[in-house]
């Protein structure tokens, strides 16, 4: 199973759409409050635990990481950082990650909106430096798409890049996961049905022209994972695998099914004191409406939290849902071409087999 460990709630970015970790409490503390040797016990009875790093910053607290790699014999290490202390690691920890996403929004202009001047240029420093160093994982850049994101323009930047070079694309759309869309967002309504569906198609077609032309699949995830189903016409649970192989230990020592679900009473099912893994499994499912969604096959679910708050309400569940499927649909009229050109050994099926194991990209936007 993959465990998403909380080191921290503290974070060294106020990034604009981020208010994770500024609610803590008794339940949900700051910081860590059971011992390294606690989560060894639970994480033992796992004959193939790994364990993905996360927060707030994880590598705020790097000692503290340091002494779970050192602790707990994982079958893979991964990381979701901001990159901004990525340099203070030494080598001989980084390059025991299988996978490391990077938390960059796009192009300069985006990441830097979001996330504070001058922070897009120090993580492409930070960044480089690891692949200078000797780290060989897949390096993974995971975009937030908010109000101020082009997703063609800055996707596309981020697939250009050379230096440091990005093997995988992932982005998550900044909805549904707190506040009301009014709170935050000038008209996000607006924004999904003038600038974020329309970029979509626009980004579909032009990965389906590489295709064509290049004879190479460029490494967006989302259009890989889905494609991967299409090509195998295949039936997919929830992508992420939240509450089925993949769980969060909160700073309190409590399981939970998604790091983002830390003191919803639905969410937790079990602690690291008293809970096996085995029994973690299936406690916790998908309802209505993806239930009765004949896109569920393919999409898988979307999000668990998203499912069971539904903080926006009924339409803005609905909204996003609407973009999953125009997603969904567009990748379709490529299935047939890309068909033909694995039947002639242009390219593989292997070509779209990503990711090989559950690397905290949750496929679906």
């Amino acid at each position: 199973m993959l465990y998403f460990v909380v080191l921290t709630h503290s974070c060294n970015l106020r990034c604009s759409y981020c208010g994770y970790g500024e609610e803590c409490s008794e339940t949900n503390p700051r910081e860590v409050s059971y011992s390294v040797e606690e989560l060894k016990k639970f994480m033992a009875q796992d004959p193939e635990p790994s364990i993905i790093f996360y927060g707030g910053e994880p590598l705020l607290r790097m000692s503290l990481m340091k002494r779970i790699m050192d602790s707990i014999p994982a079958y893979r290490y991964l990381l979701q950082t901001n990159a901004l202390k990525l340099r203070d690691l030494e080598s001989e920890y980084l390059k025991r990650f299988d996978a490391i996403l990077i938390s960059i929004d796009g192009r300069r202009e985006t990441t830097d909106a979001y996330r504070g001047k001058g922070i897009y240029s120090k993580i492409l420093e930070n960044v480089t430096s690891i692949k200078e160093r000797g780290f060989e994982g897949d390096l993974i850049a995971r975009m937030t798409a908010s109000e101020q994101t082009d997703i063609l323009m800055d996707v596309s930047h981020l697939l250009k890049l050379e230096n440091p070079r990005f093997d995988h694309v992932h982005w998550q759309i900044d909805a549904l996961w707190d506040s009301p869309p009014k709170l935050r967002w000038n008209d996000f309504y607006k924004w999904i049905a003038e600038s974020y569906d329309p970029g979509i198609v626009k980004l579909v077609e032009a990965w389906g022209n590489t295709i064509a032309k290049e004879s190479r699949v460029p490494p967006i995830v989302p259009f890989t994972g889905v494609m991967h189903t299409l090509l195998s016409n295949g039936v997919v649970g929830l992508r992420c695998g939240s509450g089925v192989n993949s769980f969060a230990v909160t700073t309190s020592g409590d399981v939970t099914v998604c790091p983002i679900a830390p003191e919803w009473d639905f969410a937790k099912v079990g602690t690291i004191f008293q809970s096996s893994p085995h029994d973690l499994s299936g406690n916790v499912r998908l309802t209505e409406p993806c239930t009765k969604c004949g896109t569920l096959g393919l999409c898988g679910g979307r999000c668990l939290f998203a499912n069971k708050t539904k903080l926006w309400g009924e339409t803005g569940f609905r909204r996003i849902c609407r973009s999953t499927i125009t997603m969904i649909e567009e990748l379709g009229k490529l299935k047939a071409v890309i068909s033909e050109m694995i039947s002639k050994r242009i390219l593989s099926s292997a070509d779209f087999n990503y990711p090989l194991f559950n690397n905290g990209c949750e496929i679906i936007p």
